[in-house]
């Protein structure tokens, strides 16, 4: 089982990345899938959540509005949209899959905004 996030970087307040999460060694299209993400010094913090077909979407009051979450279940690929970015979203970013009693973290993906 591997969750493989990218499209981390540098960017100014203001401006936008998209973040990928690639999925393998599962049933990709079963499972819930979510951003988490974890700024030095704070608890990892819940961003956005897709259902597994992708017809319901859930966003932390911090990025809503902002991010945007959406799923390729034929590639088995979970992104985040992240526009209109501010330096408190500085955070290492990491993907989640969860179906049941079963779960599974990337090893993440560092977001640094500077002001």
């Amino acid at each position: 089982v591997q969750l493989v996030e990218s499209g981390g970087g540098l960017v100014q307040a203001g401006g936008s990345l998209r973040l990928s999460c690639a999925a393998s060694g599962f049933t990709f299209s079963s499972y819930v899938m979510r951003w988490y993400r974890q700024a030095p010094g704070k608890e990892r913090e819940w961003v956005a959540t897709i259902t597994s077909t992708g017809g319901w979407t859930r966003y932390g009051n911090s990025v809503k509005g902002r991010f945007t979450i959406s799923r390729d279940n034929a590639k088995n690929m979970v992104y985040l949209q992240m526009n209109s970015l501010k330096p408190e979203d500085t955070a290492v970013y990491y993907c989640h899959a969860e179906s049941g009693n079963y779960d599974y973290w990337g090893q993440g993906t560092q977001v640094v905004v500077s002001s």
